[in-house]
């Protein structure tokens, strides 16, 4: 694992790289709060030929909110550098598991995602079900979660429906400490029905199929920067993808230093503030 320390090895891989993937949530903003460097950065490596994907495992919102937002935190992304875990998952319901009925544990935003993909839902927006069961049930970080919701999901779960959710991570990182994520919500799930999901979203190499194909470009010309260590960091090590651990979000250098060798990031440091200083000696 490198570090700051390793000055020339570490801005040489960086350099060599074509396409940047950024998680969101605490790598390149905090709630509503942006990390200034992570602005600079980007629109550094934009500047420079680089091609930008902001990633979010976060599928609570639409991508249109994630585009108001990340124009408002200065960011000025383009349509075709925004993906989310929705994105995925919606896309693998398409080519997969066409015309199936799908029972959503998920926010108003996530619902009307799935109906704009042309989804059938077996429910509406607040989880109410019509009489005919659903083939899949998808559980997600639910900001609207209640117990008819997480009851009706575990017993058509158990009468037979195939479960997915969108992806693992246990918290979200806020402004005012974490919350419970999606990977929590379905912790429940299968601790009463004794069925874990399938998950899209990152670590998935759906995922890394997903962003090569959009961007044109190869895994191991990519890097991918992140504050999670079993999303993030495993999306490059189990991809072929170059790993940078901010610690700025998530994960501690506590948590580093105690995980095994092949589950640490190929590349640590502080915040994206050092990556740019590293790469453009500034």
């Amino acid at each position: 694992m490198l570090t700051v320390k390793d000055h020339a090895a570490v801005s040489g891989a960086l350099i060599e790289k074509k396409l940047f993937i950024f998680d969101m949530d605490g790598t390149i903003y905090l709630g509503n709060r942006p990390f200034g460097s992570a602005v600079r950065f980007i629109n550094e490596l934009r500047k420079n030929g680089k091609k930008v994907i902001f990633f979010t495992n976060n599928a609570s919102h639409s991508p249109d909110f994630y585009m108001e937002k990340l124009e408002r935190l200065g960011f000025a992304p383009s349509r075709q550098e925004l993906c989310t875990s929705g994105d995925v998952t919606c896309a693998f319901l398409n080519l997969h598991r066409p015309g199936k009925r799908v029972y959503l544990v998920g926010t108003p935003e996530l619902y009307d995602q799935f109906r704009g993909y042309g989804i059938p839902m077996a429910c509406d927006r607040d989880g109410i079900c019509g009489e005919q069961e659903p083939d899949i049930v998808i559980t997600s970080f639910d900001t609207t979660l209640t117990y008819y919701k997480i009851e009706k999901a575990c017993a058509f779960i158990r009468s037979g429906a195939e479960y997915l959710s969108t992806h693992p991570d246990f918290n979200c990182p806020t402004e005012n400490g974490p919350v419970p994520d999606s990977g929590a919500i379905a912790a429940m799930v299968e601790a009463s029905t004794g069925k874990r999901p399938v998950y899209f979203g990152k670590p998935s190499s759906k995922v890394a199929d997903m962003i090569s194909e959009m961007a044109g470009v190869r895994a191991e010309d990519m890097v991918v920067f992140g504050d999670r260590m079993y999303t993030d960091i495993a999306l490059g090590k189990r991809n072929g993808i170059l790993s940078v651990l901010v610690l700025t979000g998530e994960t501690t250098l506590r948590d580093v230093e105690e995980a095994e060798e092949k589950d640490r990031p190929d590349i640590m440091l502080d915040s994206l503030d050092e990556a740019s200083k590293l790469m453009w000696n500034n």
